[in-house]
């Protein structure tokens, strides 16, 4: 790339996207990060942190990162995966063999740890089952949510309930990374918040990423949303929340304050936009610190060659989707490129072929609107990035 390559269109279009959405209350405040080719291209904060009491949005503020923290989870086990310490296809009870859930027949299969890895274990998700189904019954924890619980009991209860199908037969989202985190405390012989930092935010240097936020960290916590008959609202203590897909969460946005809160492997972290882009570049580059090429390679590797099986569009890895058909996606991104995302109104993505990597993380939980943001501002990125 030539060193004077110019990033102002880039850089005027995403501010045009978040100054209209802003206007639109789609978004309170938003920040936004784009490294092309290893050099940051736009890193702005937008709008702000907490409207009510007028804090503006800085580009260190902290984010309840939901479903971003599968990323996380998922190289941490690489890590292990790459010590030899777990194997990809080692049972699941070798490390916790108290953890036997059943099929409907009564039989116990054979759970692997790259059936967790890759959503294929036969768990599921409360949020994605009907009320008062199986998951809500048993008083299952999805981890957004002051459970009251630890991680040991929530997976107690998980087992409690039949598997969906027989692991490794289909692919379906789920608590599979909550599981996954035990499995990284037993082997790392820690706890899993210990395991985590040990094993990948503090070899990274990522000095926000954790599960439990100190009172210091209250100033640069942002606020969070959630849209409702066109306005946004912001979330209170316990917020039940459905989104236009039927999909039904209870959100405790103080959870990230409770020290007793159980560490979610799924769902469970706090960040910023930074920390994450570390993640994200490490992605397109294959490269860990802690990490070989080789198994770097193997994580990043699609699952799902048919596709998902709401989406075939999308393959996916271990820990994360890849696109396999941008026409049919409606996408800009080329094949091969790696995303994900999460509910409290997160997106990433890296595009290895552009040298491409994205972060857009705003205060609104995710619903067709605010997907819409992060849509419009992938799509100005694609327009108007230098070849």
């Amino acid at each position: 790339m030539h060193p004077n390559t110019s990033y102002q269109a880039l850089r005027d279009e995403i501010d045009a996207v978040l100054e209209q959405s802003f206007f639109e209350e789609r978004i309170a405040g938003a920040v936004v990060m784009v490294n092309h080719d290893g050099k940051t291209a736009y890193f702005r904060a937008y709008g702000f942190a907490d409207p009510e009491n007028s804090v503006e949005m800085q580009i260190d503020s902290l984010f309840r990162l939901s479903s971003v923290t599968k990323l996380y989870t998922s190289l941490a086990a690489a890590v292990l995966i790459d010590r030899g310490i777990i194997g990809l296809d080692d049972p699941v009870t070798k490390w916790l063999p108290e953890f036997t859930p059943k099929t409907l027949d009564g039989n116990t299969p054979l759970m692997t740890i790259r059936h967790l890895l890759t959503h294929t274990a036969g768990l599921d998700y409360k949020w994605a089952q009907v009320r008062n189904g199986p998951y809500e019954l048993a008083n299952v924890s999805d981890g957004l949510d002051i459970s009251g619980i630890t991680l040991e009991e929530n997976l107690k209860r998980i087992a409690s309930v039949p598997l969906r199908f027989v692991p490794g037969s289909r692919y379906l989202y789920s608590l599979s990374p909550d599981v996954l985190g035990a499995v990284i405390a037993k082997a790392h012989g820690t706890t899993f918040e210990k395991a985590m930092a040990e094993l990948l935010t503090e070899p990274l240097g990522m000095k926000d990423s954790r599960f439990v936020a100190s009172d210091a960290d209250r100033s640069r916590m942002t606020v969070p949303f959630y849209y409702f008959h066109g306005e946004l609202i912001p979330m209170e203590a316990d917020e039940y929340v459905v989104n236009e897909l039927g999909w039904h969460f209870l959100f405790s946005p103080d959870r990230v304050f409770d020290p007793d809160s159980y560490p979610s492997g799924g769902v469970g972290m706090m960040g910023t936009a930074y920390d994450l882009m570390l993640l994200v570049e490490a992605l397109r580059n294959l490269r860990l610190p802690t990490v070989s090429e080789e198994t770097m390679k193997m994580m990043a590797t699609n699952e799902l060659p048919a596709g998902m099986p709401d989406d075939p569009s999308l393959g996916y890895c271990k820990g994360f989707a890849l696109m396999l058909d941008p026409q049919l996606a409606q996408s800009p991104q080329s094949p091969g490129t790696l995303l994900g995302g999460g509910v409290y109104g997160h997106t990433w993505f890296t595009d290895p072929q552009r040298k491409l990597s994205v972060v857009v993380m705003t205060t609104t939980a995710i619903t067709e609107r605010a997907e819409h943001v992060s849509t419009h501002i992938r799509n100005a990125i694609y327009r108007t990035l230098p070849q």
